[in-house]
């Protein structure tokens, strides 16, 4: 019988789990818009508060969620016992949680989903290249650095070639949060795949989800947050948005803890593919053709294929 190491380390077994994320973590772009218009964010409580407490409410939730299963799973209450885990726990939620999404929510609230898409699939370079240089995890090989290219190629592909195409106007509280949110996942991804080694995956993603919950709450409170989650439907997408977050980042830390941070890393470049799609389908921003969202998902698989691949004996 494999080992669960084995099992993990396994191509099928990481593809369909990082892919299973990536759908998720893509529905998240029009469902967090459409989470907005249901408790009334965007009329009269259209400020940066309210977005960002409705961010925190979801993380806590999302928090509370993993730490229940982890328990149960554990057959015993998960709880940080030492200084060390408590403080890789705050670090990481103050990347993973806090900057990354007070920088995420502002900003796509003032750009296009797709737009948004195509900056958040730089996450892949920046994750594979914190690991590289900050914490000399893996080496970047030019198989890497090939594959990364043709699979951002391909998320490019998904977002411009609308009908419409669209237009390249640069916001700083759009567009630029967007990229300093990107940037503050590529640096949570290397440090979840480093604080794995010394705890344990599903305690550091629910409790920095629960703690990085907590203070986006209260910011968003002190900033005049206020929303209303009224009506089944609110409470249903708000619920979604939680297991979003608590089912995705938690899978895809366990599989950072047994494969290297790029060959994980690289089906992140899928995220802004389903979000576009999905933007279009739900939200009715942007019409992709169907020979577009084809050779884009092309692109990106072939990138995921040669990042994934095994070269020739020395040739990577």
């Amino acid at each position: 019988m494999k080992s669960k190491e084995e099992i993990l380390r396994n191509s099928a077994v990481v593809c369909a789990l990082a892919l299973l994320c990536c759908a998720l973590w893509g529905s998240a772009f029009p469902c967090i818009k459409i989470g907005y218009k249901l408790v009334g964010i965007g009329g009269q409580n259209s400020g940066n508060g309210s977005r960002i407490m409705y961010a925190g409410l979801r993380f806590i939730l999302a928090g509370i969620m993993v730490i229940i299963v982890g328990s149960v799973q554990q057959k015993k209450i998960m709880v940080p016992k030492t200084f060390s885990t408590v403080k890789r726990i705050f670090i990481l939620s103050l990347f993973q949680t806090i900057l990354q999404y007070i920088f995420f929510y502002i900003g796509l609230s003032n750009t296009s989903g797709a737009k948004a898409s195509i900056i958040e699939g730089a996450n892949v370079f920046v994750a594979i290249l914190v690991s590289v240089f900050m914490f000399r995890q893996e080496k970047l090989t030019f198989k890497k650095s090939i594959g990364c290219l043709v699979g951002f190629a391909g998320v490019v592909m998904a977002n411009v070639c609308g009908s419409g195409g669209m237009d390249f106007s640069f916001k700083f509280t759009g567009e630029g949060y967007i990229l300093i949110s990107t940037f503050a996942y590529g640096i949570s991804a290397a440090l979840m795949k480093e604080y794995s080694k010394e705890d344990d995956t599903v305690k550091l993603s629910g409790y920095q989800f629960l703690c990085g919950g907590i203070i986006l709450t209260i910011s968003g409170w002190l900033m005049s947050g206020r929303f209303s989650i009224n009506g089944a439907g609110a409470v249903a997408m708000l619920l979604y948005l939680a297991f979003v977050s608590a089912a995705a980042y938690t899978i895809w830390g366990i599989l950072l803890k047994y494969n290297p941070l790029s060959k994980v890393a690289v089906f992140g470049f899928m995220n802004p593919v389903f979000g576009a799609i999905l933007s279009m389908l739900l939200l009715s921003e942007d019409s992709v053709p169907v020979i577009v969202s084809v050779m884009a998902l092309l692109l990106v698989s072939c990138g995921i294929v040669i990042v994934n691949g095994r070269g020739k004996k020395g040739v990577d």
